[in-house]
């Protein structure tokens, strides 16, 4: 029983819903609608709402939002104003993100509010299923917001992606031993023959630590012996120091007149791609889960064996924060603790100690 709710009919037979309500000291009765065209859960709704606003009248209220935009019509904004400040690799993976994973689950929301449940409610639903794509798509959506913040679409500081725990994921990392090295050496010796840009892109790979892109996309424009100077990579503008066995790969390429790009593709326009090579060759090399990033892994594991000083690696590889270059400390600290006991082993030796 609503108190004050009631419909009301005429004597030509209109049934209207109302409410009764006092506001103020005085009697009023509001039509909340017909019969006809109102169901009575509506008009009930209607009916509470009036009440509440004449009971709350007079007392301090929260000021009213403008109704945002909904997501899907903000996503088109966001991307015409934002992502042509972005690198076109970055604009593909963003893309990635906002029309697989973000627009799937927030198109329909009000922009204005979306809130952490809605957040947590989409982490929860890639548990087990999209983690890594969540773990990807959650700072795009964050940027999103924030960017709907500085519009007005929504309060300011009220990012509700901040402080939403990613997905644990473990770290793919695999180093090749001497023996994997050398496998890998003969297979690529036995079909430079028949495929002479892949296994140069490979070797380069190997001896530089680079990226792939940085290898695939590299134009003759770039390559300024003894280095490779980059306008631009993943981290910014890069300088690749050709070494002794980098330097005449790089030397016994074919250059035809006109050419751009180092490694272009056989056919159509565009760089080579190493991927489709390299997924049916590492099985000739008995590596069947070893990634081309791997190499650059493997260049890193073996500097650091090598004692060369973790800063540096970072500068070789173009590490733009220390801490994406830490994450190869543990195997400085494996390599110092190898070395003090092989001293120690040699000592207790000299002692008549037996270890």
């Amino acid at each position: 029983m609503l108190p004050g709710f009631g419909m009301r009919v005429q004597p030509g037979g209109y049934r209207a819903w109302f409410v009764r309500v006092r506001h103020r000291g005085r009697h009023r009765r509001i039509t909340l609608g017909s019969v006809e065209e109102v169901e009575a859960l509506v008009a009930r709704r209607e009916a509470r709402r009036h009440l509440a606003e004449v009971a709350l009248d007079g007392l301090p209220k929260r000021p009213d939002m403008p109704v945002g935009p909904v997501f899907i019509d903000y996503a088109e904004e966001f991307w015409r104003d934002c992502a042509h400040h972005w690198k076109p690799s970055t604009q593909r993976r963003n893309r990635t993100a906002l029309d697989h994973h973000i627009l799937p689950f927030f198109a329909e929301h009000r922009l204005n509010e979306m809130d952490r449940t809605d957040i947590v409610r989409w982490r929860d639903d890639c548990a087990n299923v999209a983690e890594a794509k969540f773990n990807r798509a959650v700072p795009v959506l964050a940027a999103m917001l924030k960017y709907a913040e500085q519009l007005g679409y929504r309060p300011k500081g009220k990012n509700p992606c901040r402080g939403i725990e990613r997905f644990r994921r473990k770290a793919m990392e695999r180093f090749l031993s001497p023996a994997e090295y050398a496998r890998l050496g003969r297979q690529l010796a036995e079909v430079q023959d028949h495929y002479p840009s892949e296994v140069a892109a490979i070797r380069l790979l190997i001896y530089t630590g680079a990226r792939l892109n940085e290898i695939c996309a590299l134009h003759w424009a770039w390559v300024q012996p003894p280095r490779l100077v980059l306008p631009d990579s993943k981290t910014g503008a890069k300088i690749i120091m050709l070494n002794r066995q980098a330097l005449p790969i790089i030397e016994s390429l074919p250059r035809p007149e006109g050419a751009s790009l180092v490694f272009p593709k056989k056919r159509g326009r565009g760089h080579m791609s190493l991927e489709a090579f390299w997924w049916r060759f590492r099985r000739t090399c008995a590596l069947p889960d070893v990634r081309l990033h791997d190499l650059r892994h493997s260049f890193a594991s073996i500097a650091v064996q090598e004692g060369v000083p973790l800063a540096t690696i970072g500068r070789l590889l173009g590490h733009a924060l220390p801490e994406t270059t830490a994450r190869y400390a543990h195997l400085a600290d494996e390599t110092i603790a190898e070395a003090a006991a092989r001293v120690s082993s040699t000592m207790a030796a000299a002692l008549g100690v037996r270890s």
